[in-house]
């Protein structure tokens, strides 16, 4: 599929997906929403693709927030829409991929931006990297996912600051939040993301995507997190990848996972 706001290259197990609106500073449009859907939603069901990385173009942000200029005229009822249908195409539906993905935060991630970083399985930044909630300086809340993620990440009295003072962060103070998992220089951003997806490639995509179920259900209303785990450890044993990986730990050698 062509794409007009984003770039996406297959290499080695690793579908990345670069935002690349760099004249925005990268950022989400509904246009450029949609275009992300359909980018993830190819790479998960890629059988080739094992993880996925996703990062914005240029040095200067990952995602500056979301395009204002597309709903500064709307009413309550488009209002609500927006945030539905931005939670449905893109935030709870990358939350929820089976394909483990890496944010790899290259600058500012604001608003949309960090809401999108949030809801990829974990993050790593670069040493210029700005994050933070600013909707409140506009006379919004963040919709997209943040007020829920947020407080999941970094504990709710850091997270009612944040987005109530409506202050950036820089990357030191997020990897002391929990916000991310790691801190490196740009020009080392995108080479650590992907050897991090090598250490997770080297291991049974099935179970992580079973992983990936059983963590996200901890954080679901009416969902029972331990049921779940239960339930996702009990199908383990009837996929190809327990019997090569088990096989393997028997016989002493290194498992090659069929991803069945």
């Amino acid at each position: 599929m062509n794409y007009d706001n984003i770039l996406t290259t297959v290499s080695n197990g690793i579908t990345t997906i670069t935002i690349n609106r760099p004249k925005k500073l990268n950022a989400l449009n509904r246009d450029t929403i949609k275009e992300l859907h359909y980018g993830f939603d190819a790479a998960d069901k890629d059988r080739n693709t094992k993880v996925i990385i996703i990062t914005g173009s240029g040095e200067k942000a990952f995602v500056a927030g979301a395009d204002i200029s597309e709903f500064a005229d709307f009413d309550v009822k488009a209002g609500d829409k927006l945030a539905a249908k931005g939670h449905e195409l893109l935030f709870d539906f990358v939350e929820n991929l089976k394909t483990p993905v890496i944010a790899a935060v290259n600058g500012f991630a604001l608003g949309g931006g960090l809401e999108l970083a949030m809801a990829s399985h974990f993050r790593i930044a670069s040493t210029n990297a700005k994050m933070g909630l600013p909707e409140t300086s506009l006379g919004l809340i963040p919709g997209y996912g943040g007020t829920q993620r947020l407080p999941q990440l970094v504990g709710k009295g850091r997270a009612m600051e944040m987005i109530m003072t409506a202050t950036m962060i820089d990357a030191n103070q997020a990897l002391n939040y929990g916000l991310i998992n790691h801190v490196v220089a740009q020009d080392e951003l995108l080479p650590f993301a992907e050897k991090l997806a090598g250490k997770i490639m080297r291991n049974s995509s099935v179970a992580i995507g079973k992983a990936i179920k059983a963590i996200n259900a901890n954080y679901k209303d009416g969902k029972d997190g331990y049921k779940v785990e239960i339930t996702q450890f009990g199908k383990c044993f009837g996929t190809e990848d327990f019997v090569e990986g088990t096989t393997a730990f028997l016989e002493k050698r290194k498992a090659d996972f069929p991803g069945k």
